[in-house]
């Protein structure tokens, strides 16, 4: 039996890792903007369940939650960092207020969730921090970009960051889910259309989510559940899994990725070479 702090716990792959946790018998720290939507499994699992809202992009709320949370607790040994939505419209499209808001949600709250729980976990000797990113976060789509940025951003933080917590007994372990059934698209923010896209990749996107009613995740391959099972197990592989690519669209998505970078590396070495000084 262990103990979970979930943030973004109250749908998608956050209300399914949580559902779980309860299921096997473990104790969880659910938190979200809408705590309310986790009455029913206080309901049914009472004290086993600990549930509060919080913005995640407040963050002294956070810290103060964080304090909460160890302090009631006692000892958490995973935090599962989950919370987020996307921003979809071109770079000019997008107004300042939602590039703010992709960031502070995607990257910000997560590395300062991060920065308040590891002094936490180093004082108790060790224990995961998992982080939901994206294939997103290794691959991008056009009019998306603010959306990429902020995953690519986190990502790059938490690879940084792992060597520096490895001696103290904490793992870090980045989810990269492909399209997963869990009505991600309801969430998206859709910039104002500039004529001068219609025709564009980016108005080939804008078209695709109005087919779809925001439902993007409605035909997905991605098992939530499935999903759900795969990161609670990811918290007993040792060492931890940098990144763990969830559905096969990940996988596929994310190896032609890292070709596609690799191959262009090769093409450009000879470039890469004659700026060094002559030998």
């Amino acid at each position: 039996m262990s103990t979970w702090l979930v943030t973004g716990a109250s749908s998608g792959i956050g209300r399914k890792v949580t559902e779980q946790l309860l299921r096997r018998g473990d104790h969880v720290a659910a938190v979200a903007r809408r705590a309310e939507r986790l009455d029913d499994l206080v309901k049914e699992y009472g004290d086993r369940i600990w549930t509060a809202p919080l913005d995640v992009t407040d963050t002294e709320a956070l810290r103060d939650m964080v304090d909460r949370i160890f302090a009631e607790l006692g000892r958490v040994d995973v935090v599962f960092s989950n919370a987020g939505s996307g921003a979809v419209g071109a770079a000019e499209e997008l107004e300042d207020s939602t590039i703010e808001q992709q960031i502070a949600l995607t990257m910000t709250a997560p590395i300062q969730l991060a920065r308040a729980v590891i002094p936490r976990l180093r004082a108790q000797g060790g224990g995961r921090f998992i982080q939901t990113s994206t294939m997103g976060g290794q691959i991008t789509t056009p009019g998306a970009g603010m959306y990429h940025a902020s995953k690519w951003g986190v990502e790059g933080f938490m690879e940084s960051v792992a060597p520096e917590v490895a001696p103290f007994g904490i793992g870090i372990t980045m989810i990269q889910p492909g399209v997963v059934r869990t009505g991600f698209g309801s969430v998206l923010s859709i910039a104002p259309e500039l004529d001068a896209y219609a025709s564009t990749p980016v108005g080939q996107v804008r078209r695709y989510i109005q087919a779809t009613g925001g439902n993007l995740t409605a035909d997905a391959t991605g098992d939530p559940e499935k999903a759900a099972t795969a990161i609670i197990n990811s918290a007993d592989i040792s060492p931890a899994p940098l990144r763990l690519a969830l559905g096969s669209d990940s996988y596929g998505a994310i190896k032609r990725a890292l070709e596609g970078r690799l191959a262009e590396l090769e093409r450009t070495k000879s470039i890469a070479f004659s700026t060094d000084f002559a030998r």
